[in-house]
């Protein structure tokens, strides 16, 4: 196995589980986008302050969002809709979710770098680092906002859990 070594982490934030994520409009049924979301959010806050980010830095800055479950709360959901034979509505199109909210975080923040949903295959913060690092170094970005977000769906009460950070190559400002 390849060892990969850590980019400077310029902001990082850890989700407190005893907080519910504000909504995000079009997003339905799931705490998964609003956790995305909302760790996207802090984390750029720390750095850039408001959305969006300065054109120079967010014109170079990919979104990473690492999840090995994607949003498994809509997915149970559309289970049992169509296990009972309820009608299911269009927002629930819930393989589409990682990449709509990744591109949604973007959009908003002013991110015009590549932006990529993947399934970790071991640690998913140092998947998210190795991911960052291939961007970073195949030139497709200076910084890169990695959300890693995991959801439970069997256990009571709010069970997502995540972190964002972001890498850069170096202090881009």
């Amino acid at each position: 196995m390849t060892e990969i070594a850590e980019l400077p982490v310029l902001a990082g934030v850890e989700w407190p589980r005893d907080e519910e994520p504000p909504a995000v409009p079009g997003f339905v049924v799931s705490d998964f986008s609003p956790l995305v979301s909302e760790l996207a959010d802090r984390c750029l806050t720390e750095r850039h302050g408001t959305a969006p980010a300065p054109a120079e830095i967010g014109g170079r800055t990919a979104v990473v969002l690492v999840t090995a479950s994607g949003d498994a709360q809509s997915a149970a959901h559309v289970a049992e809709a169509v296990d009972t034979g309820a009608r299911v509505g269009p927002l629930l199109f819930f393989q589409s979710v990682p990449n709509s909210i990744a591109g949604h975080v973007a959009t908003r923040w002013g991110l015009r770098g590549p932006v990529l949903c993947i399934s970790p295959t071991g640690q998913p913060r140092a998947d998210g680092m190795a991911q960052a690092r291939l961007l970073i170094e195949d030139g497709d970005a200076d910084e890169v906002l990695v959300v890693c977000v995991e959801q439970a769906v069997e256990q009571a009460g709010n069970a997502a859990q995540g972190s964002a950070f972001l890498a850069s190559k170096g202090d881009s400002r």
